[in-house]
Parts: C-alpha cells; structure tokens; sequence
C-alpha cells in the first residue's frame, strides 16, 4: 500500500503574496488551501488546518496583550506564514522549494504517514528553517533577544495545539489511544522531540543569521536548510516498535483526507 497519489490543482487561482499584509488575511489565504486540500483529498491540509489554529491563536492572543509587541508580533506572523504559503505555491508550480519543505510535501501522496507525521513535517520545516528566518529578517538592526519571548510564545501554542489535535484523533479512532498507551506514547515523544529541537536550534540559528551580512544570509539558510532536512529521517523512521505502532495506527485511522481535517478542525 504505497501506490503514490497524485493531486489535480490546475483548477486552483494563485495566491497573490502581496496582499497578505494582515493575520486575517493569513487566516484567508490558510482557509483556501484547507478547501483546496479537502477538494482533493490532499494530506497538506492536514498542516494547513493546524496551522490556522495556530495563527487564529496568536490572533487572540495579540488582542489579550499576551506578547511583548502586538504589532510587531502581527508583522512577524504574516512574514512567516508567507514563507509557508509561497513554498506551498512554488509546489504546486512545480518550482524549487527548501529542501526541507520538499519533504514535506513529498510525502502527501504516500499511504503510510500518519496526520501526526504529516503535522511534525511541516512543523519541521516551518519552524526549524522558517521561523529562524523570519526572526533574523523583523530583527534587522535591533538587538534580537528582545524577540526571544515572543518566539519561544509561538512554540508553545503550536505545540499544545499538536496535542490537542492528536488528542481529539484518538477520540475518533479508540484503537490509536490503547496504541499510543502500549508503545509509551510515541506521539508525545516526537511532538516533544520536535519542540525541543525548535526551542534549541531555531533561536539559536536566528541569532546567529542576524548576525550575518546580507550577503552570508542565503548560504546560511542553504546549510540549516540542509541539517534541519535531516531530521526528517527521525519523523518517518522512529524506530522499529515505534514503525510498528506508527503502521498500526494508519491502518486504523478511518475517514477520507477531507474528514479527517474537518475532525481536527
């Protein structure tokens, strides 16, 4: 069961990056891909979803006064989602993309990931690689630890979120949770895993690329680029019992793509 899928998106309008200047018009352009990926029955939506839940909670949470800079918070988010959205696009265009997101999206047509795997890969590349860049790019000329709070704010509501999500799954699919308890449940060791290492490396290659003249900028991204792909191996690969437990699960996950990111919606 690992026969490749191929996803039809010639009908689908570009995007245009250049009018996305606002959280909601993140949230807009978020919701598009959602219907696209549902139409299509397309795993990418699977991060998509997540992904708007993440944004619509930075959303409240800069109207509750919760980071350090409302507005620059609202910058920050926008520019990084952009980073999401036009690698989306460069996808389906067929146009080069990171590395890493390349792996992304390559797994979207393959049987054997679950939505959680689906979940960390994105958040792989999105935080690993992305989020250093954008912090190192709103930081330009300004001392970056006083981003440092804020940055490590938007990990934390990712990964609750992940948890959440992964939580309301196995409500749908009872057998995913007695699975998840018996392998020592593996989904918090990954989603875990992944945190840590977007709290470790990505802070630390932001300040590192603000460092950095403009002209050492895109060699830089070129080598994290590069090391976070690596990670990839751990996502898909976790182990024999982990495999196992992981190959179990999707067997037992019911539902097409389209009822599955409405579930997690």
């Amino acid at each position: 069961m690992t026969a490749i899928k191929k996803y039809d998106h010639e009908l689908q309008p570009s995007m245009n990056l250049q009018q996305i200047l606002t959280i909601d018009d993140v949230i807009e352009a978020l919701d598009d891909i959602i219907t696209e990926s549902e139409q299509n029955n397309d795993p990418a939506g699977y991060f998509a979803a997540l992904y708007q839940k993440v944004t619509i909670r930075v959303k409240e949470g800069i109207a509750l006064g919760i980071f350090d800079d409302g507005p620059r918070m609202e910058q920050l988010d926008v520019l990084f989602a952009k980073r999401y959205l036009a690698a989306y696009e460069a996808n389906l265009k067929n146009e080069p993309v990171s590395e890493v997101w390349q792996k992304a999206f390559s797994i979207s047509g393959q049987y054997w990931p679950i939505v959680l795997q689906h979940l960390l890969m994105g958040m792989n590349a999105h935080i690993n690689l992305d989020l250093g860049v954008v912090a190192a790019e709103i930081s330009s000329g300004k001392n970056i630890t006083g981003l440092e709070k804020d940055f490590n704010k938007i990990n934390e509501i990712l990964s609750s979120l992940v948890h959440d999500v992964q939580g309301n799954l196995s409500l749908v699919w009872p057998a995913l949770k007695y699975i998840l308890k018996w392998t020592g449940k593996i989904d918090d060791y990954l989603v875990d895993f992944s945190m840590k290492l977007a709290r470790d490396g990505a802070w630390k290659f932001a300040t590192q690329l603000s460092l950095l003249n403009t002209s050492e900028t895109p060699a830089a991204i070129v080598i994290r680029d590069q090391r976070v792909a690596w990670i990839v191996n751990i996502i898909l690969k976790p182990g024999r019992l982990a495999t196992i437990a992981l190959r179990i699960i999707r067997i037992t996950e019911r539902g097409t793509v389209a009822e599955k990111i409405r579930k997690m919606q």
